[in-house]
C-alpha cells in the first residue's frame, strides 16, 4: 500500500464528519493526538490528515490557538479581457472600480538582472540578458488580491522615462500605455492559467494557508512584430477569485 495511505484515509473520514454537521464554521476542532487515537494512527498521520484539509481549504490553523473549521470565503470573478488593456487605463484598477472597490498595488524593481533560462526563453533573448524585474503586491480596500512578478528586457526600455515600470509620468498606467509612450505597441498578449500551491511566500502575503490551491497566470506581451515585451508570473488565491476570460468576437465577419 502506498505510504501516504493512512493520512489520507484520515483525512476523508475527518471531512465526512465536517460535512455531516459535527463541527460547524468557527468550531475548534480536538488535538492531532485526540485524532490519531481514534483512528489508531501515528501523530504525524494525524498532522498529515489535517494539514491536507488545511490545504484544501476546509480548515484553517491559527498559531499558538489550534484549528478551526474555516469560514467560506465568496468567491467573485476575475475577468481578463483584451479590451481592458485598449481603455487606458490600468486593467487591475479598471476592474478593481467594476466590483466596487478600490484598486491600488505595491511594488519593488530591480534593474540589471540577469534573466534565467526560463525567463530568457519567454522572452527571447539569451539566457544572462539583463532586464528589470518587478514584484508587485495589488490590493483591493487594502486586503491582498493578487502578486505578480514581471520581466522586461532592458534593451527596450534602457535608456527610456519608463526603465522602472512604476516610477516617472508614465508610472501606474499598465504596462500597454508605458510601452506606446516610447513608440513600442502591445498588440497581442499569451496567458496561460495553471493550478499550483501557495508557497510559503505566496501565504504570507495573500493571507491564506499554506499549500492552497492558486492559479499561477504566466503572461507575455508581444508588439507588432511579434517581439516579446514582457513576461510575468501572477498569483491569485483560487478560494476567493475564479479566472475568467473575455473574448472579443466580430460578428461581421461570419
Amino acid at each position: 500500500m502506498p505510504r501516504d495511505t493512512p493520512y489520507l484515509q484520515v483525512a476523508d473520514a475527518l471531512r465526512a464528519r465536517l460535512r455531516a454537521g459535527e463541527w460547524k464554521v468557527g468550531d475548534k476542532l480536538p488535538s492531532r493526538a485526540r485524532f490519531a487515537e481514534e483512528y489508531g494512527v501515528g501523530q504525524s498521520v494525524a498532522q498529515r490528515a489535517v494539514e491536507r484539509l488545511i490545504a484544501e481549504g476546509i480548515l484553517e490553523g491559527r498559531a499558538g490557538s489550534g484549528t478551526y473549521v474555516r469560514r467560506a470565503r465568496e468567491r467573485r470573478r476575475m475577468l481578463r479581457s483584451r479590451l481592458r488593456e485598449l481603455r487606458g487605463d490600468s486593467p487591475f484598477r479598471a476592474h478593481m472600480r467594476d466590483q466596487g472597490a478600490a484598486g491600488v498595488w505595491e511594488c519593488d524593481s530591480t534593474a540589471r538582472v540577469p534573466a534565467t533560462e526560463d525567463i530568457a526563453g519567454r522572452l527571447a533573448i539569451e539566457p544572462g540578458d539583463l532586464c528589470v524585474m518587478t514584484d508587485y503586491e495589488f490590493l483591493a480596500d487594502g486586503q491582498p488580491v493578487q502578486l505578480a512578478r514581471s520581466w522586461e528586457p532592458m534593451a527596450i526600455t534602457d535608456g527610456t522615462p519608463v526603465l522602472l515600470p512604476e516610477m516617472g509620468p508614465k508610472g501606474k498606467i499598465g504596462v500597454v500605455e508605458r510601452m506606446r509612450s516610447i513608440d513600442v505597441h502591445i498588440v497581442t498578449a499569451i496567458e496561460v492559467p495553471r493550478p499550483a500551491r501557495a508557497t510559503r511566500e505566496h501565504a504570507n502575503l495573500l493571507g491564506i494557508p499554506l499549500g492552497d490551491l492558486v492559479t499561477r497566470l504566466e503572461r507575455t506581451y508581444f508588439d507588432a512584430e511579434g517581439r516579446p515585451v514582457e513576461t510575468a508570473d501572477i498569483v491569485v488565491p483560487d478560494s476567493r477569485w475564479e479566472i475568467a476570460y473575455e473574448i472579443e468576437v466580430d460578428g461581421s465577419r461570419f
